[in-house]
């Protein structure tokens, strides 16, 4: 396949991000990249410098990038951008921050958001975790959701899942006092993975309960996959934390 980035001027892939595990170093992701358009190859050239963010691995002051200071959401993993989009236009009082490692989804997202004239939306195209750590201050976000992330559903993958102690800790550092985490999966076995974790990270609360979930809430449009899905009989799980304490 021909790389989508050899074009001149046009940006890097991030390298796979690692974490370590004992003496192994198992990626958190697999690039994916799938076909990428010439349309969405003109975007990065084009609207990059609008809507994208160069990860710079030092704190970002995001007052400063969306020029005002208002309450903001980071969505991981936004796909092909269909929920972030729903958000932007239907949200536009907060900034919108959504971070994608696979440049086809970032392509068709900068599509979009030109369309909708939306420039109160930023994109990383790189790790969610280095974002969080390295440019994203301690009690700056509103809101974070992750929506319907890899299940690494064979076993011997689980250890992969995004979903774990020290990321849940991570969330907690960078969510506000009285801020939300929601999570969406169509995988049973990761709901049950991420109310184990979840459930026991201190400065959160189960909205619903100890391993409780919510009907799909208004602000998260339900996807022609995820309708699919559940005419062929998979559940789909919400869940929605609070972050507690001062």
């Amino acid at each position: 396949m021909t790389d989508p980035f050899s074009s001149p001027g046009s940006k890097a892939p991030p390298k796979p991000f690692t974490v370590e595990e004992g003496r192994r170093r198992v990626r958190s992701f697999v690039l994916r990249q799938g076909r990428f358009t010439p349309a969405q190859q003109r975007a990065f050239d084009a609207l990059w410098p609008r809507f994208g963010l160069d990860y710079a691995g030092r704190p970002r002051d995001f007052d400063a990038v969306f020029g005002r200071s208002a309450p903001r959401i980071l969505e991981i993993g936004f796909g092909n951008g269909e929920a972030l989009r729903h958000s932007a236009a239907h949200d536009p009082a907060r900034d919108h921050i959504g971070i994608e490692v696979h440049a086809p989804g970032v392509g068709r997202l900068l599509n979009a958001l030109a369309e909708d004239g939306s420039d109160h939306v930023r994109l990383y195209h790189h790790d969610a975790v280095e974002v969080l750590e390295n440019e994203v201050a301690d009690g700056s976000l509103d809101e974070v959701r992750i929506y319907f992330p890899d299940p690494w559903h064979k076993k011997r993958h689980n250890k992969r899942r995004l979903v774990n102690p020290p990321f849940a800790a991570l969330l907690v550092r960078k969510l506000a006092p009285g801020g939300r985490l929601h999570l969406a999966t169509d995988w049973q076995d990761y709901a049950e993975q991420m109310w184990d974790v979840l459930d026991a990270t201190e400065g959160l609360r189960n909205r619903a309960g100890m391993r409780g979930h919510v009907p799909r809430p208004e602000w998260r449009p339900q996807t022609h996959f995820e309708s699919r899905g559940q005419r062929l009989g998979h559940g789909v799980w919400d869940l929605l934390y609070d972050r507690t304490g001062d």
